[in-house]
């Protein structure tokens, strides 16, 4: 074993993946990252004859080295198996021009099944690597597909508890109705009257709580979390980029070391951080294309070297991108930093009493393997109608965003190498959003009469996840405000 995490915020906090992962979150307030980024030790043309499991040992096993092979290959085959409706899991789809990674097959239909599949099984084996004794309460805040994706992974999980915060206001009907009616003795969702950055500040600061955390051991209780801060969450995603990298080179589309571009819609930055690590283990890629939404906080921050937070929330039709703080941007500006955490600790602090920061011309020199951009809502739905007019093929709001960035991308550039989207949902998840935009005539229907109109027009199954809550039983109907949520978690966990 020789690699350990240390927090974005204090270098000298040195703790192995495993009790990283049950942390979640550093004491500090950092978000741990690898000390070092190791490089593949499996060649591209030997990925490209693995299957999707295969590829996940060999790229995880590096990150996760305090892991027997036996348990991690255990976590792994538990996570990815028939709850996915494709043996691929991750399928490419080539579709005017470019390759969408499809990332929506599991359970939830969004990419966040990806890691959140793999998260509750590398959580229950750190807790027993660790000696845990207490239950772990799974603290998560989503904006909209994290959620679904946590409780699902961690329902009736022996040995913890899932407590989401949402915004009430702030996610599509479907997100709402597939977290409301989640079944598990071990699963809670609460509504927040405010937006995603509310509710995620409002987790954070009870990881942060001492005297919290003092009482909840009390009662044999201890945080943990689900969202992509937890390590445990970004390195599964690293994997879908070399799978999706390893089937363009199994198929012919690329050759050997060719180099691709990944293009990712991009909120809370973890999405498109994992494709950055996976470039920096070896994999061979040009540009880390990051699309924002109406939201552009990250566009201004690639453009300008200022993070500024300081504007008007935008509730768009790509509520997963709706975010104005990006948590993980945090392990990015690290790193650029030249891991320098005291450098990172007084940005965050900026950030945190002023609402931005600015970095240095050297840091953003940095940042050469990035391009930034954004589709406006108009400019989102002109991007669906096209897609679909074009080619038959539907896409989600979000993956709308990205193919959008894309297009700018190459006019501004002209830059015609091979591009990986990734699609992040399923346009199942946001009928509405993607109907009006193909045709406005649609919005007479109800939301499941759309699901129907989508499959026909789209040519593909309503998938399980969609059937199995057209008819399902509200759950979870608690609403609180944001200084309610401590008290929430108490009520929950009866403290």
């Amino acid at each position: 074993m020789s690699l350990f995490y240390n927090s974005t915020r204090d270098n000298s906090v040195k703790v192995t993946a495993s009790q990283a992962i049950l942390k979640g979150l550093a004491s500090d307030g950092g978000l741990f990252v690898p000390e070092k980024l190791p490089k593949f030790d499996k060649t591209m043309a030997d990925f490209s004859k693995m299957s999707y499991r295969e590829v996940a040992y060999e790229v995880m096993k590096l990150l996760l080295d305090d892991f027997t092979e036996e348990e991690l290959k255990n976590c792994i085959n538990r996570a990815y198996d028939e709850k996915f409706d494709t043996d691929e899991f991750t399928p490419l789809v080539k579709a005017d021009g470019a390759y969408y990674l499809e990332l929506f097959h599991g359970s939830t239909i969004a990419f966040k099944d990806m890691a959140l599949s793999i998260l509750p099984h590398l959580l229950t084996t750190s807790a027993k690597k660790n000696q845990v004794k207490n239950d772990i309460v799974i603290l998560t805040a989503t904006s909209g597909d994290t959620g679904k994706a946590a409780l699902a992974g961690f329902a009736d999980v022996e040995g913890t508890k899932i407590i989401v915060f949402y915004p009430k206001h702030g996610v599509s009907p479907i997100q709402e109705k597939q977290m409301v009616t989640q079944k598990g003795k071990n699963t809670y969702v609460v509504g927040i009257e405010g937006n995603f950055d509310d509710a995620q500040t409002g987790v954070k600061k009870m990881f942060n709580d001492a005297e919290l955390a003092s009482e909840l051991d009390a009662k044999g209780f201890q945080f943990s979390s689900a969202n992509s801060i937890n390590i445990g969450r970004l390195v599964p995603q690293i994997v879908y980029y070399v799978y999706a990298y390893s089937r363009l080179l199994a198929n012919g589309e690329i050759s050997d070391g060719e180099e691709i571009n990944c293009v990712v819609p991009t909120g809370n930055f973890g999405n498109i951080l994992a494709a950055f690590y996976a470039k920096n283990m070896g994999l061979p890629v040009k540009k880390l294309i990051c699309a924002s939404n109406d939201n552009k906080v990250l566009f201004d921050f690639f453009t300008t070297g200022t993070y500024d937070r300081n504007r008007d929330f935008m509730l768009t039709s790509s509520p997963s991108m709706d975010i104005l703080i990006s948590s993980n941007l945090e392990r990015l500006i690290y790193r650029i930093a030249g891991n320098d955490s005291a450098a990172n600790a007084s940005l965050m602090q900026s950030l945190r009493e002023n609402g931005k920061y600015e970095i240095t011309a050297q840091m953003k020199e940095a940042l050469a393997d990035f391009y930034g951009n954004y589709a406006t809502e108009a400019e989102d739905a002109a991007q669906i109608k096209k897609i679909y007019e074009d080619t038959g093929y539907v896409i989600d709001t979000h993956t709308a965003v990205a193919s959008k960035v894309y297009d700018k991308y190459v006019e501004e550039t002209g830059d015609k190498t091979k591009s990986v989207i990734a699609s992040t949902a399923s346009p199942f998840k946001f009928t509405r959003s993607v109907m009006n935009a193909i045709d406005p005539k649609y919005d007479s229907k109800s939301d499941f009469e759309l699901v129907d109109e989508l499959s026909k027009i789209a040519n593909v199954d309503v998938p399980q996840a969609i059937e199995d809550i057209r008819s399902a039983a509200v759950l979870h109907d608690r609403v609180c405000e944001v200084n309610e949520m401590p008290a929430v978690v108490k009520d929950i966990l009866n403290i």
